[in-house]
């Protein structure tokens, strides 16, 4: 057989390879792009679910002003926040005035009984427990992602076509790591 021949078959399959790598590297990256996708959706609904419950507890609770200027401002702070790492930040934030804003609740045992009330507590459950969800699964895909630029010989490929590593939407507060207590 020509050298030639051997020289053109091992280059063939080293493009070969470096393509197959290139688009599994594009896969995870889209996957991890997606999942980011689905914790902004959640993440939105829940921004457009709170000013309706604040609302409804502002009905019942005149006097509490100072809980509804944080919950409003740890919304405002959501808005602004735009990479990974402030919205999780500000997740962080809404999260822990949510809770001072349904202890407000538990002193109006009226309030607890108002049927717009527990319609919003039932899709804020529900809206909490999409973006865990969310969350779990955009983490998995940066962990699979982050592993496989980071791994031999695909690291080589990712450094050359400027793949880099993703942040983890993480809880930092100890606080907001304590599952949200929601009683009515």
């Amino acid at each position: 057989m020509n050298p030639l021949w051997i020289v053109a078959i091992v280059v063939g399959l080293i493009i070969l390879y470096v393509i197959t790598v290139y688009n599994r590297l594009v896969v995870q990256r889209n996957r991890v792009d997606n999942g980011w996708a689905q914790i902004d959706t959640q993440l939105q609904r829940r921004f457009d679910l709170i000013p309706n419950l604040v609302e409804t507890v502002k009905g019942y609770a005149k006097h509490e002003s100072e809980v509804f200027e944080r919950v409003t401002a740890a919304r405002a702070g959501m808005a602004n926040a735009s990479t990974v790492g402030e919205k999780a930040q500000a997740d962080n934030a809404l999260t822990g005035t949510l809770k001072s804003l349904f202890a407000v609740a538990e002193a109006y045992p009226t309030l607890k009984a108002d049927a717009n009330f527990r319609e919003l507590q039932v899709e804020l459950t529900n809206t909490e427990n999409r973006v865990a969800f969310a969350r779990q699964f955009y983490n998995d895909a940066v962990a699979l992602f982050n592993t496989k630029i980071q791994k031999f010989p695909s690291n080589i490929i990712a450094g050359m076509l400027n793949f880099t590593q993703r942040e983890y939407f993480q809880v930092e507060s100890a606080e907001v790591r304590s599952a949200p207590k929601v009683s009515f």
